[in-house]
């Protein structure tokens, strides 16, 4: 009896493809969810990946003319108000409240230096706002994704037991393909979740020192142009 049990086991198809087919309805619904949010999650990874590492070589390359001791209207005036870089973009917002700020008698409009830290301010917020967008899918999917896994788990178990007891027989032959078909929703929902949760913590960190950076940078840009107002 035994070896006609496994001789049967052995022939069931336990590939992913036949897992899924046998599944019941609701138990695919729950593994197409969890495949469409894996696929998101590493489009959404792969997306920021680029963008952050653009966004240092942009910051880099501005760091670099922006020290070179050019005259920082003339640095201005070569990139233009509506540049494509952040770190271009929250120079241009603080140059413009700076030349805005002048009167035409050559002095200086009250509370200049406010003016532009809140105009700075409101263009790092804005690339901050760019740079974290996506980042709370991420932290969704992990978050989520293993619980969607268990409730197709629960679900597909569900299904088996009733099998089982509908056809009264407990053999391996029965059991196996019905918890196969229960756990595969569970390693799914695992697969979505585990790099969800990594790369949302590391694109999060790697976004805050590409936005402190811009913060030190409008803090030292800041500190010039209250020099010059000084003087």
């Amino acid at each position: 009896m035994e070896t006609e049990t496994l001789a049967l086991a052995q022939e069931i198809d336990f590939s992913m493809f036949a897992l899924f087919a046998r599944a019941t309805l609701t138990v695919k619904l729950v593994m197409i969810m969890l495949i469409v949010a894996s696929f998101w999650s590493w489009s959404i990874i792969i997306q920021k990946t680029i963008n952050y590492r653009a966004a240092r070589r942009e910051a880099d390359r501005f760091d670099r003319a922006f020290w070179s001791g050019e005259p920082l209207d003339e640095l201005f005036d070569q990139i233009g108000p509506e540049p494509a870089g952040s770190s271009q973009r929250i120079f241009a917002a603080g140059m413009i409240e700076w030349r805005r700020s002048h009167r035409n008698d050559g002095g200086m409009i009250a509370g200049a230096h406010a003016r532009i830290d809140r105009s700075m301010d409101v263009a790092i917020a804005k690339e901050a706002d760019a740079l974290s967008r996506g980042l709370p899918v991420l932290a969704t999917v992990g978050s989520t994704a293993p619980f969607v896994g268990l409730f197709g788990t629960v679900w597909g178990i569900m299904h088996a037991f009733i099998n089982i007891a509908e056809q009264q027989n407990t053999n391996l032959a029965v059991v196996a393909p019905g918890i196969a078909e229960a756990l595969l929703a569970t390693g799914l929902g695992l697969l979505a979740a585990i790099p969800a949760v990594v790369f949302y913590n590391k694109l999060s960190a790697d976004s805050d020192r590409i936005i402190a950076g811009y913060e030190a940078f409008a803090d030292e840009f800041a500190t010039i142009l209250s020099r010059q107002l000084d003087s």
